[in-house]
């Protein structure tokens, strides 16, 4: 009978909680898109949880849900020599569109007490990046990225 050694790191976390990230930020469904701009670029964030009112996590919203809505809605208003306008100026169409018309409504979701392991299973399984933790009511807690999982490697 073969016998293993472990080689490389192993996960220093027990459970989801152990593996949340610090702090959250998420995003009120009736945000702007350009509201869900400004956050995920001052913060550096390629993705965002969307939350209901009641702080329960309804989908997420991604730079490509932003970029595929720019590219189908997005309007730019052409200059012509006649408005006075100064050069290189232009005038762009308000996008009053909220984060729910846009967002991926796929939420997967874990409680704070599930297995670290199970979690990464769950990343693998669904092919995603990020794993919603959730309350027993369901409200948004922490969400767990690839990147915290790294983090926990020792």
């Amino acid at each position: 009978m073969p016998t293993y050694t472990k080689i490389g790191p192993s996960l220093q976390a027990q459970t989801a909680k152990d593996l949340m990230g610090p702090g959250i930020v998420s995003l009120r469904a009736k945000a702007t898109v350009a509201e869900a701009v400004a956050l995920m670029t001052d913060r550096g964030y390629h993705s965002a949880p969307v939350i209901d009112e009641a702080g329960r996590p309804i989908g997420v919203i991604t730079q490509g849900d932003i970029l595929t809505h720019d590219r189908e809605h997005g309007t730019h208003l052409a200059h012509t020599p006649s408005e006075e306008l100064p050069e290189g100026f232009s005038e762009e169409e308000v996008d009053l569109a909220l984060v729910e018309d846009i967002m991926t409504p796929a939420v997967f979701c874990v409680q704070p007490d599930t297995p670290a392991l199970e979690v990464v299973q769950e990343l693998q399984k669904l092919k995603v990046h990020q794993i919603f933790v959730v309350d027993t009511a369901g409200v948004l807690v922490g969400v767990v990225a690839a990147i915290d999982i790294i983090r926990k490697l020792g």
